[in-house]
């Protein structure tokens, strides 16, 4: 029997369509699907499980890896792997959690329309600004990232401002690519660039007989502690930057709304939380161990000039590759939601193309004033962990469980106690959101250097070494 599209009416909330999506095509919740399947133009379902994982492991080993080292100076060895270990576990539960409100609620393209569907249109409008500004903000870090690259493998050859514009030209080329399914071979080669250059790095370090950075003669303190005892600002902002190195969620979610089945997801999201996480761990701990308080931010940096180079040579294709998947992400939020229910959405048309490019190119002009306007890498990504990531990958989770199971509330004491942690769960969520924020901006404040916004100086602490 054939069932008639249904049109998303996001002006009133939507009670939760309680049921295992079969996705069969001609279902009801195959037609409530944003991207149809089937039909005369673009194919945006074309992502399987197993692209999923690539899509998913280099959407999370991006620009993280290369400022979790450098947060275990604030933590501890201690301290910071019990985060990675604990923010890897945590943002893989609330993952599922969204990721099955999703699938409940198939109509919904990221966690923006998941808002709506229980925030009704004011929060739709407040959780889409965040999302917009959250992936524009990981844009800038990763166009950051080009820069600091371009001048490390250059020798501060050019103005910095002037790399990042090349590095942001070259993000919107990739991150123009329409479909996610499309992406998948650039990003399995961003994947293996990343883990190739880190990898020269975590060698590198271990064959030196003191931190590159460190003084070359005469006796010096490593700064490897056990446990350290940091203020809250500087522990706050180190935990935030290790937590937004598995934010995977807000990701995720378009990914899922590009499956050829979507609650598929599930498989790539266990195996990919798996593999990040011991990345993270193995790779962070034998840098901080061998680097102590003398690592570099990124740190791609901390095994002395040469490497350095080799290192970001290797990793350039990834800094790019992460960049365009960012971009991509707060690019195709906009256009779903300008050419949502209309015919230009999967065709080939005048307006689609328009659009798509116009997204593309606008997100990340924002991300290059960002990139500019706070050049501290580890900065930024605490500021963008606390301020965006908190409250889409712990607050909105927990809220969408609840919504979907109302009837923990007066259920059994084994449900209130369920229903009892994540409450929790949202009020770690708005910890993190407010001391966060206070702790990223204090340390921006404190490393501000006059005229380092928009600087032509060099970023990557190359020139003189």
């Amino acid at each position: 029997m054939a069932y008639p599209s249904e049109k998303i009416a996001f002006e009133t909330k939507q009670e939760p369509v309680l049921r295992e999506p079969s996705l069969k095509h001609g279902s009801v919740e195959e037609d409530r699907e944003v991207f149809k399947t089937g039909i005369d133009g673009v194919d945006f379902r074309t992502v399987t499980w197993q692209r999923a994982v690539i899509i998913f492991i280099k959407t999370q080993i991006a620009t993280g890896v290369l400022g979790i080292p450098g947060a275990l100076l604030s933590l501890g060895a201690v301290g910071g792997g019990l985060c990675v270990v604990g923010y890897q576990a945590l943002n893989l539960y609330t993952t599922i959690v969204a990721g099955n409100f999703r699938n409940r609620h198939p109509e919904c393209h990221t966690i923006v329309d998941m808002a709506g569907v229980v925030w009704g249109p004011i929060g739709r409008e407040i959780i889409g600004v965040v999302f917009v500004l959250a992936f524009v903000l990981c844009t800038g870090s990763s166009l950051l990232g080009i820069s600091i690259a371009f001048n490390a493998l250059s020798d501060h050859g050019a103005c910095s401002v002037l790399f990042t514009f090349v590095g942001m030209v070259m993000t919107i080329i990739f991150s123009s690519i329409r479909t996610w399914g499309k992406m998948t071979w650039p990003l399995l080669i961003g994947f293996v660039s990343v883990m190739a250059g880190v990898l020269v790095v975590v060698i590198g370090v271990t064959f030196n007989s003191r931190p590159a950075a460190a003084p070359p003669t005469g006796p010096y303190e490593l700064g490897f502690y056990a446990i350290a005892y940091p203020s809250f600002a500087s522990g706050i902002t180190a935990a935030c930057t290790i937590f937004v190195s598995s934010c995977g969620c807000p990701g995720y979610l378009p990914v899922i709304a590009e499956m050829k089945r979507p609650q598929d997801f599930k498989k790539a999201a266990y195996i990919v939380a798996v593999l990040v996480g011991a990345v993270y761990l193995s790779f962070s701990m034998v840098m901080y161990r061998w680097c102590g308080q003398w690592i570099a931010s990124p740190s791609l940096g901390s095994a002395g000039p040469l490497l350095k180079k080799v290192a970001y040579g290797i990793a350039l294709p990834s800094l790019i590759v992460s960049a365009g998947i960012f971009n991509h992400t707060s690019s195709k939020y906009l256009f779903v939601r300008m050419l949502r229910n209309t015919k230009h959405l999967q065709s080939n048309s005048l307006v689609h193309w328009s659009t798509w490019i116009g997204c593309n190119v606008s997100v990340c002009l924002l991300a290059f004033i960002m990139a500019e306007a706070i050049p501290v890498f580890n900065y930024i990504l605490a500021l963008l962990a606390a301020l965006f990531l908190a409250p889409m990958s712990l607050i909105c989770p927990a809220f969408f469980w609840m919504y979907d199971h109302k009837e923990y509330r007066s259920g059994p004491l084994s449900q209130k106690v369920v229903y009892g942690a994540h409450i929790l769960l949202a009020a770690l969520g708005t910890f993190m959101c407010i001391g966060g924020t206070y702790g990223a901006i204090v340390s921006i404040k404190n490393s501000y250097v006059p005229g380092s916004c928009f600087s032509c100086a060099d970023n990557s602490n190359t020139v003189g070494v």
